[in-house]
């Protein structure tokens, strides 16, 4: 489906957490326990495979399959850690999807207007910034790109369920020296993101269908501006009770907010216990 999109800004995702009511070759793991783990970005730059998505759009759920297997389709040693933002502006066309926020759809048009477009559709791909349009064909090699280039930024996670149950977040993002000079605007994004989900949808194109869905942002905190070369962020989250500890990971990510070029990534992977 295409759909025109508004006016493009800058992201409506204010510095906070949105909606709140991996891949294990992407990161160079630091640490793990039951608690939770912590984990660093290595020397190259890891790939952030972005996907625009709705269960009200018919097209979607090869794309969502896609995502769900993305770490068995690419080449040994790739690096890429996928997220799944479920838009809302199918949810008035017959089924409102569950895992949408009005935000997603905002990014999503912001996302098209870095590379000078207005239109936004689902199923859409973006590999570290860059349109995948013929994903099928397209994104193993985008990936590959992505990951020959030397890392323009570094990612600490640690993320760990407190003795209270909430979610304690801790994430450091610093510019390497050959970027220093070449992102004009720079800023780190926290996404916590669930895997082993489902849905029976009862109306719309996909009515009848149970849709599976992994790696689907949940919620989004951003943008954090660099100073001095530097971001981070220390937090606490209380997490919703149904949602599956076990399937929740961390994922985090360094953006030029004038290019949309995603410069570094990194991700917990689903280590969150509790």
């Amino acid at each position: 489906m295409n759909l025109p999109s508004s006016l493009p800004r800058r992201r409506a995702l204010a510095s906070g957490l949105l909606g709140l009511a991996g891949l294990a070759s992407a990161v160079m793991p630091l640490a793990a326990t039951a608690a939770g783990c912590a984990v660093a970005s290595g020397p190259g730059t890891t790939a952030l495979v972005e996907l625009y998505t709705s269960e009200g759009c018919s097209s979607c759920p090869p794309a969502d399959a896609a995502v769900s297997r993305l770490d068995r389709t690419l080449a040994d040693g790739a690096r890429a850690i996928p997220i799944a933002l479920h838009v809302d502006y199918w949810d008035s066309i017959g089924w409102k999807d569950p895992f949408a926020q009005a935000g997603f759809g905002a990014r999503h048009s912001w996302r098209v207007a870095t590379l000078g477009k207005r239109t936004v559709w689902t199923p859409h791909f973006f590999v570290s910034g860059a349109e995948a349009r013929d994903w099928r064909e397209t994104l193993s090699g985008q990936v590959a790109r992505i990951n020959a280039e030397p890392a323009r930024a570094n990612l600490a996670l640690d993320a760990r369920v407190g003795a209270d149950g909430k979610l304690v977040i801790d994430a450091r993002g610093t510019l390497a020296a050959q970027a220093a000079g070449q992102s004009a605007k720079p800023a780190l994004y926290l996404a916590l993101t669930e895997s082993q989900l489902s849905s029976k949808v009862t109306r719309g194109e996909n009515g009848g269908a149970t849709l599976h869905h992994d790696h689907v942002v949940r919620s989004l905190i951003g943008p954090i501006d660099f100073s001095d070369g530097r971001a981070e962020l220390h937090r606490s989250l209380a997490l919703p009770a149904d949602w599956k500890r076990d399937g929740l990971a961390l994922v985090g990510f360094v953006e030029d907010e004038t290019s949309g070029r995603v410069l570094q990534a990194a991700t917990t992977g689903q280590c969150l216990k509790g």
